[in-house]
């Protein structure tokens, strides 16, 4: 087995990773340099989809302030968004958005060269950034890659995937072990600082705006190893997913389409969402969702639909070409047709429990987007806060290590060599078709730990899962990538239903039909392996 050595290994290749890596070269002192994993190709991830925009309180945005989006944020939020930390990225976003530009990073500008902004659901203003119309995320993704890729400072493994972390006796993460999809092979890289930023867990669930990659496995790597994992329960359902199959996802349709104007309609084109809420389309994420969800069970119909025919065609060709191009695919004009919508999953408010600085609860450990929880977005993301925790979260993991001791553990003990061990035997290990299995998981997550819960559901879904563990049977070692984002997604499935079904109460994007109402008290609920059961705190 191949042994390295490194001062810092980052685990993903979205936006918090590729800015970290550039951030930690920039500023900290690097004995043994810097690796950077993808189980992918570089960049694919899912920043890459992200399309409505980042958003940015900008000094130049006259309209806007701190305090309004901090507002905003709570709101959205729920009650659990941490004041503290919505504060600290609210008043940072100006100066790490400005500090992208330097790594070729350029936003959409009006004819007057200022920079445009747009409006999002529960954004009291428009303050959203846009890059190449409605291709944000993938727009930031290739200016950082480009970066990445110029700098020799900075290794890359690719189709690689992170397996385990090692961890000693005294909770400190001390490096990983990697394994190579193509040549099957394992790698033990050693290092004093691990930053998983492994994006979210979309594909749990049947329908998804996430692409194949979103399968969980920074969280559950991070939950195997001890780590301290919170409000595994929210998982946000975005309302306006386009309603028609052809892979592994469904295509977002952006929540700035509604924030231009556009409005959701019945078959026969009639408004509903006064129904529901008196901000209609821009009402929070969770609103809009069941809202469709409702429409949906009601009328006997697969999707709702959303009407962008109000639109200034000029405007839909220039701020969403990406959506109109793939609309026109599948044979619709957003121009003069009705595009059909339905509600897929699309974020993770849980993870991994950090701060600011992506500190997990374990030494050494980080995480940074979506694997983590820093408290930012609370029982229900504001729409486009999750970029901007990504970018300001890199810049403080790598502001945070500039000071720090980097060089490569010299000594390993005991706990870190039984880990080790458990991977080192080369006897035959039959490799499992788990396409049926994990099949099975996303048809369980959706029908019984979707959009509407109650003790029945979760606690039926709770038990499949359960039955899905005992058939596949692999809990350390396993024959292939594959079989790794299957084990990593049994896992994250049954910590997302024991924290549902915990939580008796509605709050943001976790509603009980059976605990409709808010609790007075919002408190967190965090769950490590040590303890086995979840806790509130």
């Amino acid at each position: 087995m191949k042994y390295s050595k490194y001062s810092t290994v980052i685990v993903g290749s979205g936006i918090a990773g590729l800015y970290a890596a550039l951030k930690i070269e920039q500023q900290a002192n690097l004995p043994d340099g810097i690796l950077l994993i993808t189980k992918s190709k570089l960049g694919e991830s899912n920043s890459r989809y992200a399309q409505g925009g980042m958003v940015g309180v900008i000094k130049e945005n006259t309209q806007d302030s701190t305090s309004s989006h901090i507002s905003d944020t709570l709101k959205a939020g729920a009650g659990l968004s941490e004041l503290n930390t919505v504060k600290f990225i609210s008043e940072n976003s100006d100066r790490v958005i400005k500090d992208l530009l330097n790594y070729g990073v350029e936003f959409d500008k009006d004819e007057n060269g200022n920079w445009t902004y747009t409006l999002e659901a529960a954004h009291s203003v428009n303050r959203v950034l846009h890059s190449g119309g409605d291709a944000t995320g993938r727009m930031i993704e290739q200016a950082l890659c480009k970066s990445l890729l110029s700098n020799n400072n900075i290794d890359v493994y690719e189709q690689s995937l992170a397996v385990e972390l090692l961890v000693n006796a005294k909770s400190e993460c001390r490096g990983l072990i990697v394994f190579n999809d193509i040549t099957k092979e394992y790698e033990i890289v050693y290092s004093p600082v691990v930053i998983l930023a492994t994006g979210g867990i979309g594909q749990l669930y049947k329908y998804t705006t996430n692409p194949a990659g979103a399968t969980g496995d920074g969280i559950a790597l991070a939950y195997r190893a001890g780590a301290i994992l919170q409000d595994m329960e929210f998982i946000q359902f975005h309302p306006t997913a386009l309603a028609i199959d052809n892979g592994e996802n469904r295509f977002l349709i952006s929540e700035a389409v509604r924030g231009e104007g556009a409005k959701l309609v019945d078959s026969d084109g009639v408004e509903f969402m006064y129904k529901y809420d008196e901000r209609k389309e821009l009402a929070p994420r969770d609103i809009v969702t069941r809202a469709n969800f409702n429409e949906m069970r009601s009328n006997n119909t697969d999707c709702v639909y959303l009407n962008a025919t109000c639109i200034d065609a000029k405007k839909i060709a220039e701020r969403f070409p990406n959506i109109s191009n793939k609309c026109l695919e599948n044979g619709i004009d957003i121009t003069k047709d009705f595009i059909p919508v339905a509600p897929a999953a699309h974020y993770f408010m849980g993870g991994i429990k950090t701060n600011i600085e992506g500190q997990s609860s374990l030494k050494g450990l980080f995480a940074i987007g979506e694997a983590s929880s820093t408290g930012l977005h609370g029982g229900n993301r504001l729409a486009s806060n999750s970029l901007l925790e990504c970018v300001v979260c890199a810049y403080e993991v790598a502001n945070f290590l500039k000071t720090e001791n980097l060089n490569a553990p010299k000594q390993i003990d005991e706990n870190i060599k039984n880990i080790i061990d458990e991977y080192s035997f080369d006897g035959e290990d039959s490799e499992i078709d788990v396409n049926s299995f994990k099949a099975e998981l996303k048809d369980i997550m959706w029908s019984y730990l979707g959009i509407l819960r109650d003790s029945k559901s979760i606690s039926t879904g709770l038990e499949k899962i359960n039955v899905l563990i005992n058939k596949f049977n692999k809990t350390s070692k396993c024959a292939s990538k594959s079989e790794y984002e299957f084990r990593n997604m049994l896992i994250v499935a049954r910590l997302i239903a024991i924290s549902a079904l915990n939580r008796k109460e509605s709050r943001g994007a976790h509603y009980r039909l059976d605990y409709p109402e808010l609790s007075e008290n919002p408190i967190h609920s965090c769950i490590t392996k040590d303890e086995g059961e979840l806790c509130f705190a």
